[in-house]
């Protein structure tokens, strides 16, 4: 890969569910080192769009390119190892494990370990150091031997970041990872990710709704509206643009087909 390949990159993406195109023929471009922020109205197809990124969901026409390669094929599992982590709107964990286990199988899997017992046993010591590392990143290597399902939902937001951080992969996924979350809360989440643009070798895209947090975390903004990138670049620019006003006040607003 050059050094002007994009780590990521779609080419006219879309996909249809019946008769509703729910992203439709987008472009885009991620480098290393960025972080972009993807916001929308409600519906605009950023989720959607995340689901194609990570293999969720498969296109119905376009391409998706990891690192110069066609990667439009690739389910989530293989996209995962090559790199692409995701963090999910809603928490996507193992409620009956404890918060180090849940972690240790995301250092597992980062291992390719899989889930050999043998395996597993004879690098456990390692694993389990590993999984306390991104446990005492995130706050919680206090609440360790807690049941996830006994957990407040901000301590899961917290240990979903962890997991994604276990997995080690070139690019981090957030869709809204402040959702439902308080007041208190929010800032934890928030310097995490900045932790992690702050390293400056990892590729982050943000799907959010809040401003003051895009705001504080975004080098570049992409706009969705009826599925398709209506707006993309710095973020001064993008949300003083008419189209994003627009679209944030639900007026009616003008795409090229």
């Amino acid at each position: 890969m050059s050094p002007s390949t994009p780590v990521l990159r779609t080419e006219a993406l879309s996909i249809r569910f019946g008769g509703h195109v729910a992203v439709n023929a987008v472009s885009a471009e991620f480098a290393s080192g960025t972080l972009t922020a993807i916001v929308g109205p409600n519906g605009a197809g950023k989720t959607t769009y995340f689901n194609l990124l990570s293999g969720q969901l498969r296109a119905t026409s376009g391409s998706v390119h990891y690192r110069g390669v066609d990667i439009t094929r690739l389910g989530p599992a293989e996209r995962t190892h090559l790199g692409i982590g995701r963090a999910f709107q809603l928490t996507n964990l193992f409620p009956q494990l404890t918060v180090l286990e849940n972690v240790r199988l995301a250092v597992q899997s980062r291992q390719r370990a899989g889930f050999n017992m043998l395996s597993m046993w004879r690098s456990r010591a390692d694993l389990l150091a590993r999984a306390d590392h991104y446990l005492e990143i995130v706050g919680l290597a206090t609440r360790n031997g807690l049941l996830v399902a006994s957990l407040p939902h901000g301590d899961k937001r917290k240990l979903e970041v962890a997991m994604l951080m276990a997995l080690e992969p070139q690019i981090l996924m957030f869709d809204e990872p402040t959702a439902g979350m308080s007041v208190d809360e929010v800032p934890v989440i928030l310097q995490l990710i900045q932790r992690l643009k702050d390293q400056g070798d990892k590729t982050i895209l943000l799907v959010e709704h809040k401003m003051d947090v895009i705001r504080s975390l975004a080098d570049r903004i992409i706009v969705f509206h009826n599925g398709q990138l209506v707006a993309d670049g710095e973020p001064a620019a993008v949300m003083a643009s008419p189209v994003v006003q627009e679209a944030y006040m639900g007026a009616k607003v003008a795409v090229h087909a």
